[in-house]
C-alpha cells in the first residue's frame, strides 16, 4: 500500500484529488494539507511514501514544502501536481529536490501511474513539462560530445527515458521484457557514469540522441 499526503490550498482540489487516488486499491491517503508547512507536519505524522505538492500556495508553498521534507524525509517522494509548467516554477520545484512534475490537467489513470512510478523511484515529468525543460538544455547547451559504444537498443532506451517513459511502457514499446529493459539501463548509468534516469535523459537530450 502507498501512502499518500495531498497539499493543495484549495479545498475542492484536496478532496477531489483525495477520491481519484481512492478508487486504486494500491493507494491510500493518509492526510490532506493546505500548504507546504502543513505537508510536512503530515510526514512527520503519517510517514507518507509520496506527498502529492502544488507549487504555489500561500505562505508556505510547494518550495518550502519540498525543500523541508526532502531535508527531513528523504525517504519520501514529492511529485508535484500544478496548473503551472513555466520554467521559473519547474526549476524552484526540481532545484528543491521534487522528484516529479506534472500538470493536473492530466487524466485521472495518468495521475495514479504517476503516483506508482514515483514512488518506485521513477522520475517522472508532464509532457509540456519536460519539452520546456528540453527547450532550455538545447537553447544553453553547446556542441554536443561524441558518443560512443551505445548500441542500436540502447539508443532506442535511452529515447524512451528522455520522453519519461517508464520501464513496463518501454518494454511494451519495444517489444522487450522489464527485466532486459532495467539492465540495459544499468548498464548504461555504468557506461555512461550517471547517478540516475533522470541524468539519462538529460544526457540524451543534450547529445541530441532522442531524434
Amino acid at each position: 500500500m502507498i501512502r499518500v499526503v495531498i497539499a493543495d490550498d484549495i479545498p475542492i482540489l484536496r478532496q477531489g484529488l483525495a477520491a481519484i487516488l481512492g478508487q486504486d486499491p494500491e493507494l491510500l491517503v493518509v492526510g490532506l494539507g493546505a500548504d507546504g508547512r502543513e505537508a510536512w507536519e503530515l510526514c512527520k505524522e503519517t510517514k507518507p511514501d509520496v506527498v502529492l505538492m502544488d507549487m504555489r500556495m500561500p505562505e508556505y508553498d510547494g518550495s518550502w514544502g519540498i525543500s523541508r521534507i526532502k531535508a527531513d524525509f528523504p525517504e519520501t517522494k514529492v511529485l508535484v501536481l500544478t496548473t503551472f509548467d513555466d520554467q521559473e516554477t519547474v526549476e524552484a520545484a526540481v532545484a528543491n529536490g521534487a522528484d516529479g512534475y506534472i500538470l493536473k490537467e492530466m487524466e485521472d489513470s495518468r495521475l495514479l501511474q504517476s503516483v506508482k512510478a514515483v514512488c518506485a523511484g521513477i522520475r517522472v515529468f508532464g509532457d509540456s513539462v519536460f519539452e520546456g525543460m528540453r527547450r532550455q538544455m538545447v537553447l544553453g547547451k553547446g556542441k554536443p560530445e561524441k558518443v560512443t559504444g551505445i548500441t542500436d537498443r540502447e539508443r532506442d532506451i535511452m529515447r524512451c527515458v528522455a520522453r519519461g517513459m517508464d520501464n513496463k511502457e518501454i518494454a511494451a514499446e519495444l517489444f522487450l521484457a522489464e527485466g532486459t529493459v532495467r539492465n540495459n539501463i544499468s548498464r548504461l548509468l555504468e557506461k555512461l557514469k550517471l547517478k540516475d534516469r533522470t541524468q539519462l535523459a538529460v544526457f540524451t537530450v543534450k547529445n541530441q540522441l532522442d531524434g
